[in-house]
């Protein structure tokens, strides 16, 4: 993938650091109002391949409808053409074989608007990058490292970066964005600027994870078999977890997981055993036809970890923090991807009322794109907390009555379709967490009717049978 000629114009400048799906979001959100250059260190692969990068693209994702509305709205046409290329857009629940945390499953609801992009990671990426990089607005450099930030503690004027083996540089922007990941140095360059430190919170559960691909067995491989999630439990620690996600080209992408005392390993011969000694075995089950395609890929980088730059007393000018540079979560809950895509979303709203370049913009931004951030935090760490060790102190005595009434949220989903839409609508993250105290989840909750829940998981015969090798 060649990189592009930096643009000249008389438009505002800004510079993104990052071509991960943050980066090229806030790219898409940006070239409406500024020339946009793109800086990655990796060289970008030309297709759905994987990149250094992006090591959590070997794990299943998928992306929650409010996500997918989200990255529609920045790029146009973008979930067809994951489609159009293999992907799928699932119904949620109807297309979902899940069993709860709480140790319920979920009736197939046909009565939701909701419908999840299912692909690999890979394939996303690819997608997405395609469309952000056809915009004469964008700016790619490649094999590209930043070295820090030009300006003072009042203006980020540029970022300081060293193209391959050439001398350092300096790309003079009205705005720099970094969306660099987990090792984002961005609390370093704040205090080099002379700002206050950033105040950051860390809640890990000790999620380790484990991903093996297979070629879907037998009919499973015509492209509409059901996910098939089996939810760890916080209150039955160690958590165990998995899921099958069909993904393009007849494979099944399978993710285990495990808390402290209960993680799984990079060893083949374990797989499959450990997918079968799950609350439920039903993974395990599948699988036992299923061919795999490659070895096991492990990661253990899965706490969620939240630095608050909009809170901090002064914030510079010219810069801004967006995806997992500012917030990451544990990959378990899905939310990485729409959050960073509402961010984006949010980032172009702003900048139609907001100059780019004038004062107190950046933090006006900086708050803006916190607001799903702190959505997608406050659902996982709701859960992730009440793991042993997770956080330096216990769950509040609030948290603890919150995680009460979510069980009680998700026992009534589970067996009424009402209550069911109001859960999908918070986790999808289109609407906020009050939903849950609507009339659609009180009533079913307090008065019924309460049909009974069901003793397994509701996969058809024909299903069961598609899957046999």
């Amino acid at each position: 993938m060649p990189d592009s000629p930096v643009p000249r114009s008389t438009r505002p400048r800004a510079v993104v650091l990052g071509a991960g799906a943050a980066g090229l979001f806030a790219a898409a959100a940006l070239a409406e109002s500024a020339d946009v250059t793109l800086v990655e260190r990796d060289v970008l692969p030309e297709g759905p391949e994987p990149r250094r990068g992006v090591p959590q693209a070997r794990h299943a994702h998928l992306v929650w409808s409010g996500g997918v509305r989200a990255m529609d709205a920045l790029l146009p046409g973008l979930s067809a053409d994951v489609v159009s290329r293999g992907g799928r857009l699932a119904r949620i629940m109807a297309d979902m074989v899940s069993r709860a945390p709480n140790e319920i499953w979920f009736r197939r609801f046909l009565a939701t608007h909701h419908r999840n992009l299912i692909c690999s990671r890979d394939l996303l990426d690819s997608v997405i990058r395609d469309h952000v990089l056809k915009d004469e607005r964008v700016t790619l450099l490649q094999d590209t490292t930043a070295a820090g930030p030009e300006g003072d503690a009042g203006r980020v004027t540029g970022v300081r970066v060293r193209t391959g083996e050439e001398a350092e540089r300096v790309l003079a922007a009205d705005l720099v964005v970094d969306a660099t990941g987990r090792g984002s140095r961005a609390p370093e360059w704040l205090t080099g600027l002379g700002l206050d430190r950033v105040a950051e919170r860390k809640v890990d559960s000790g999620l380790t994870y484990a991903t093996r691909v297979f070629r879907a067995p037998g009919r499973a491989a015509d492209g509409d078999f059901p996910l098939v999630n089996v939810q760890a439990n916080p209150a039955r620690p160690p958590g165990r977890a998995g899921i099958v996600l069909p993904v393009e080209g007849g494979r099944w992408m399978v993710t285990l997981a495990g808390t402290r005392g209960g993680e799984p390993t990079a060893d083949p011969d374990a797989f499959v055993p450990f997918a079968l000694g799950l609350a439920d075995p039903v993974i395990g089950e599948l699988l036992r036809d299923a061919e795999p395609l490659g070895e096991v890929a492990v990661t253990r980088a899965t706490a969620n970890r939240r630095r608050y730059f909009e809170k901090l007393k002064r914030w510079p000018d010219g810069f801004l923090v967006l995806g997992d540079a500012a917030a990451g979560y544990n990959p378990v809950y899905g939310h990485g991807l729409t959050v960073a895509a509402q961010s984006a979303l949010l980032l172009r709203e702003a900048l139609r009322r907001l100059p780019l370049g004038a004062p107190g913009t950046a933090r006006a931004l900086q708050r803006a794109t916190a607001v799903p951030i702190g959505g997608a935090w406050d659902l996982a760490v709701g859960q992730d907390a009440f793991y042993p060790g997770a956080a330096d102190s216990p769950p509040t005595a609030a948290e603890r009555l919150l995680a009460r009434f979510v069980d009680r949220a998700v026992a009534t989903g589970a067996r009424n379709p009402r209550a069911m839409g109001a859960l999908l609508d918070v986790m999808s993250m289109e609407r906020p967490p009050t939903r849950l105290f609507s009339a659609d989840m009180l009533i079913p909750m307090l008065f019924g009717p309460r049909k009974p829940h069901l003793a397994g998981p509701p996969l058809t015969d024909a299903e069961r049978a598609a899957a046999e090798g």
